[in-house]
Formats: C-alpha cells, sequence, structure tokens
C-alpha cells in the first residue's frame, strides 16, 4: 500500500466542492490568523475566501505568509494537516491570485489535467493506481 502523501491530490481553494471529502488535498494560502492555543489557523486563497486548517498538535515553530498545506478534506473550507511548506518570498512574492486561476483550470478542464487517487474509504487507506 502506497502512503497517500506520496499520491497525486487535488489542489483546492476555499470553495472546496463536496466531491473532495475525506480525500487528500493542497491548499496554497496566505495565512491569516493563528489560534491562540496553535492547534488550528485560518488560511486565505488567491479569493481572499477564508479555510481552516486543524492540527493534530500545536506548531512548534512560528509561520507567517504563504503556505502550502497538504492535508485531508474534513469538512467544507476545513483540512485536517498532515503537513506544510512555508514558501519563502524574499525576491519573488508568490501570486496567489494567478495560483488560484491556473486552479480552477485544472478542474473545469479534467480530462487535460488527470487526477487518478484511488480512496478505499472501507479501510481508511488510499492507493495510487
Amino acid at each position: 500500500m502506497v502512503d497517500w502523501m506520496e499520491c497525486p491530490m487535488a489542489s483546492v481553494n476555499a470553495k472546496v466542492p463536496a466531491q473532495f471529502s475525506q480525500r487528500p488535498a493542497c491548499f496554497v494560502g496566505r495565512l491569516e490568523k493563528t489560534h491562540h492555543a496553535g492547534n488550528m489557523f485560518i488560511h486565505s486563497d488567491g479569493e481572499g475566501k477564508n479555510g481552516t486548517i486543524v492540527l493534530m498538535e500545536s506548531l512548534d515553530e512560528e509561520i507567517s505568509g504563504t503556505v502550502e498545506v497538504i492535508g485531508r478534506i474534513m469538512a467544507k473550507a476545513s483540512i485536517m494537516y498532515a503537513s506544510y511548506i512555508q514558501f519563502e518570498q524574499n525576491n519573488y512574492p508568490f501570486d496567489l491570485g494567478l495560483y488560484n486561476e491556473a486552479g480552477k483550470t485544472t478542474h473545469e478542464f479534467p480530462q487535460y489535467f488527470p487526477l487518478v487517487v484511488a480512496i478505499m474509504i472501507d479501510r481508511n487507506e488510499f492507493s495510487c493506481d
């Protein structure tokens, strides 16, 4: 069985469609606010809409700016965090608006951007086809 983190996954924004529920996804956005306990944060996408990132344990470092979050879609605009990557923006700022438009294009024309992720819900395991 392949680890689901190694499978291809959808890139989503805060308007997460219902068909992605319980599936792995990638959400790139700007960190807006961290909960005082450090166990969740609010992330905004390229359209300025917010999503909630829920953590299994508190962050052990301060994060800010543009962050890519990999996790499982739990409820509308909520992702159970598995990992994150903080983007450095010293020389070239990341254009979230352009990234969001690219994501919309991949969802609008899936025949040109194939995504194959098989989910075995009954055993709560993932496999790549």
